[in-house]
């Protein structure tokens, strides 16, 4: 298992490398035989790592949340909605609300998600590695190796599997 403060070093190491693979994907990989690798591995190295020990997507990534999660969320954390989006939201590019900095403001102290019965789907679906269309997201899923260890353990194991000459 990967010591998380250890991970984005590890793997800005080896950004060159997951490009060169990115690339070596494209040229050797059938679309829905990485999909079920990548679904495969998903579900592998989720049953190994747990989020609540790493938090990192809450602590780098943008939450990124609708108006009805929005709702959903401040009815549950009893929370002023108007509030929240004058002190902590703004609109992104999509027409969602998120958090003016990266860092999840419903994450505690404790590292614990207070809104973790009602997360909005950005989050539940965090690093996407058991959607479809991998091959074509291989961009998005490199850049989430530096952020989620299971996103780096499943890219480790598939050079293996494509075996991928580093």
């Amino acid at each position: 298992m990967i010591n998380i403060d250890e991970l984005a070093i590890m793997a800005n190491r080896k950004e060159d490398e997951n490009l060169r693979f990115r690339s070596y994907l494209k040229g050797h990989a059938n679309p829905e035989t990485l999909d079920k690798q990548f679904k495969e591995l998903h579900e592998k190295y989720f049953k190994i790592y747990n989020c609540k020990d790493c938090r990192n997507c809450c602590k780098k990534l943008n939450t990124s949340m609708t108006e009805r999660e929005l709702n959903t969320i401040c009815n549950k954390l009893n929370l002023d909605k108007e509030e929240l989006i004058s002190k902590e939201l703004e609109i992104n590019t999509s027409g969602k609300y998120s958090f003016k900095c990266d860092r999840c403001k419903f994450l505690d102290d404790n590292n614990n998600c207070l809104a973790e019965e009602c997360l909005p789907e950005s989050c539940r679906d965090y690093p996407y590695t058991n959607k479809s269309e991998r091959l074509f997201s291989l961009y998005g899923i490199i850049g989430n190796a530096s952020i989620c260890p299971v996103v780096y353990e499943i890219l480790e194991e598939l050079k293996k599997i494509y075996h991928f000459k580093r």
